[in-house]
């Protein structure tokens, strides 16, 4: 096939875990490194640091992910190398799947690269202990892309299996009751002493955590900033520690 002309990009989609240089795998900062522009929301970029305040950086508001997807085949097109950049993994709650969906309508498209970050519910549990040591799921309290009923089916889903469960988005302005509507939910099933932890800012400043029984959950004070897990029935506390054991015999 003759490529002569071919002047496309290539865009890399990057998952930059909590935002601390520390906390990026060195093939994302490489890829950073590499890229002649970087894609993200704001706050992300403004996360990156001095490092890479040279690179030409393009931003758009809260909610207009699809239009910074555009963006980057905009970009990509002009033969550039481009950086979209996530919080946690891309693939996970992130822009993987959206930027597939957006390039599915462009004729040529670009060269995508998906790169793993480290995920709230991985770097969560790490400062809470080991809370997700056997099998567990992650759901969204965010009802702005999955509908309520779909969520309560999961929750409901997720406690009747006995999985340990890492919720993401628990608590904002619109939806500040939405953690208790979901502690409500998960208490027709499991008991309400079951064991349960949060972290507040994960890897950045002001970071804390504690440890507590669903009951306690349910009023508690989180954001969006906040990772929620909860136990199963195996899951205890030990030393101030939130421990789901795999089931080794010792």
């Amino acid at each position: 096939m003759d490529t002569a002309g071919d002047n496309r990009g290539r865009i890399t989609v990057i998952g930059i875990g909590p935002g601390a240089e520390s906390m990026m795998t060195l093939q994302a900062l490489r890829a950073l490194d590499q890229a002649d522009v970087i894609v993200g929301y704001s706050v992300y970029l403004d996360l990156l640091g001095e490092r890479f305040r040279g690179k030409e950086m393009l931003s758009t508001p809260m909610k207009q992910e699809a239009e910074r997807c555009r963006m980057c085949f905009e970009e990509a097109a002009k033969g550039k190398n481009v950086a979209m950049v996530c919080s946690g993994d891309a693939g996970i709650y992130g822009m993987a799947s959206l930027m597939f969906e957006i390039g599915e309508g462009y004729a040529g498209g670009a060269e995508i690269e998906i790169l793993p970050g480290i995920t709230a519910a991985s770097s969560g549990a790490a400062v809470l202990g080991a809370p997700l040591n056997h099998d567990f799921c992650v759901i969204s309290l965010s009802d702005l892309l999955t509908p309520w009923e779909l969520i309560e089916k999961r929750l409901r889903a997720a406690a009747a299996g006995d999985f340990a469960i890492a919720i993401y988005n628990p608590s904002s302005k619109k939806r500040h009751d939405y953690l208790k509507k979901a502690c409500d939910i998960l208490m027709e099933i499991v008991e309400a002493e079951r064991v349960c932890g949060y972290v507040r800012s994960i890897g950045r400043d002001g970071e804390e955590y504690r440890t507590c029984s669903l009951a306690e959950l349910r009023d508690a004070e989180v954001d969006m900033f906040t990772t929620v897990f909860i136990g199963n029935s195996q899951s205890r506390i030990s030393g101030g520690r939130m421990i789901t054991p795999r089931g080794y015999v010792i």
